[in-house]
């Protein structure tokens, strides 16, 4: 039976055709409550862990939209970590969804921006996990 369950939402919004940054927000579910995610030197180590797999994954998100000529008004992504007792990560799950304003996403192009966003450092180097899952998806504004 599994120890812990970490979520993080994070919510972005982008300005220009190349998704860039204007606006992040990171939340996280503490005891069934989604609260503001505060980075600072009293986060607790694991969940800034967690933070640093979400900006990794996002960032790749974002920069291969671009890439892709998809640009996005806002997005939203979803991590789920589930980790026995002693914080081992068993279950990863991340789930992205953009706001398209330019582009057209068809389905090539989110198979490659999923193994992408499968391929940033932070996840990477993550021992092996049975259960990942990486979801990508696309919405018109």
């Amino acid at each position: 039976m599994s120890g812990f369950t970490f979520q993080m939402l994070l919510q972005c919004q982008y300005t220009g055709e190349k998704n860039t940054v204007e606006k992040l927000h990171v939340e996280q579910l503490v005891d069934d409550e989604w609260k503001d995610f505060k980075l600072d030197t009293y986060s607790p180590g694991f969940d800034v862990f967690i933070y640093a797999i979400l900006s990794c994954q996002h960032m790749f998100f974002r920069n291969n939209a671009t890439e892709y000529g998809l640009s996005m008004a806002s997005a939203e992504a979803l991590i789920t970590i589930v980790t026995d007792d002693h914080r081992s990560i068993e279950s990863l799950h991340s789930e992205f969804t953009g706001k398209l304003k330019n582009g057209t996403a068809d389905i090539e192009k989110v198979k490659s921006i999923t193994a992408r966003v499968g391929l940033c450092p932070a996840t990477i180097n993550l021992k092996e996990i049975a259960d990942k899952n990486i979801e990508v998806n696309f919405e018109p504004v």
